[in-house]
């Protein structure tokens, strides 16, 4: 098993989830300025389509900056021969470690056989685990999962991935058939905590479930026993969420828009003409919440039919 920088984090740590046309390349490079976790990860991305020149917009997923690492790069795949070559393409890119996802519940991808669906053929996960680590070299590989399929089924699943020896697993609190629209069980977690111990395995094991600042993740590790913890969805709005002592809401208003603006423009630099413009107005409804002095309402319909980073400058500037 090669452990790489996981072998160098301080238990717990705490790190962000890979989230699909969230955290972009732009996104990180912001997180990383005012909040830096102690990993990051890519967007998940298919190897299949990163073995096809093809399919040359998938390598925007793989822009990263130094100021990142550790980086992972997160892909999804069903095929073996398709991981390893992936595998082998992102260790020469010079990345810090390779996730495979296999919690995904997205119905195009596990008609592939990939993401959530491969929680039900545990013997193709581990083969898709060995043939990650043979591509990737001296990188270490980790993979990302959920606690079962259409029920809790870690009791049979976990044990089974432990035997291909991942340097780590993080687990989604949660079955597939769940999604997000239950409360994550933390309990599981536990479990899988006990099962790898049970099991005399190093791997390390990091929750992932609801959870909304520091302060509930260092409360769930030590609950728990995990080695670390994930945050996914509380990121949104808030690139401060893993600042040790900085909060969002103690910022002013004009600190929050100037970060909107930057994110903004690192958007339009890095992905501008492979992205539509689009995809960032997810985020501004989530910067703008809980700011006091500012008529949001107002500001967020501007925001919403801007078309380039110097109109939102501008729609910024004229409000603050």
């Amino acid at each position: 098993m090669q452990h790489g920088f996981w072998s160098t984090l301080p238990k717990p740590f705490f790190v962000l989830a890979p989230l699909a046309d969230v955290t972009d390349a732009a996104f990180r490079r912001v997180i990383a300025r005012y909040g830096k976790p102690h990993v990051l990860w890519t967007e998940f991305t298919s190897a299949e389509g990163l073995c096809d020149r093809r399919h040359g917009p998938l390598w925007c997923n793989l822009i990263y900056s130094e100021a990142e690492r550790p980086i992972v790069a997160q892909l999804w795949s069903a095929n073996p021969a398709a991981m390893e070559q992936a595998a082998g393409l992102v260790a020469r890119l010079g990345f810090d470690g390779i996730d495979i996802n296999m919690g995904c519940p997205d119905r195009k991808v596990e008609k592939r056989g990939a993401g959530a669906a491969l929680c039900q053929q545990p013997a193709l996960a581990q083969a898709l685990i060995r043939a990650a680590q043979r591509g990737a070299g001296s990188l270490p590989v980790s993979v990302k999962i959920r606690i079962g399929y259409a029920r809790d089924e870690l009791d049979t699943w976990l044990p089974a991935l432990l035997e291909a020896q991942p340097v780590a697993i993080t687990i989604h609190a949660r079955t597939r058939q769940e999604k997000s629209e239950v409360p994550a069980h933390w309990e599981a977690v536990a479990r899988a905590v006990r099962i790898r111990q049970a099991q005399g395995s190093s791997t390390l094991i990091i929750g992932n479930g609801d959870v909304q600042h520091l302060a509930e993740a260092r409360d769930r590790a030590a609950a728990t026993g995990v080695d670390g913890v994930m945050l996914g969805r509380a990121i949104f709005g808030n690139p401060w969420l893993f600042h040790p002592s900085l909060a969002r809401d103690a910022l002013t208003a004009a600190e929050r828009l100037r970060v909107l603006v930057e994110h903004t423009q690192l958007f339009e630099a890095l992905l501008g003409e492979i992205k539509s413009m689009d995809r960032m107005k997810k985020h501004y409804k989530a910067y703008l919440a809980g700011i006091e002095g500012v008529d949001t309402e107002t500001l967020l319909r501007q925001l919403m039919a801007s078309h380039s980073a110097a109109e939102v400058a501008a729609i910024v500037e004229r409000t603050v």
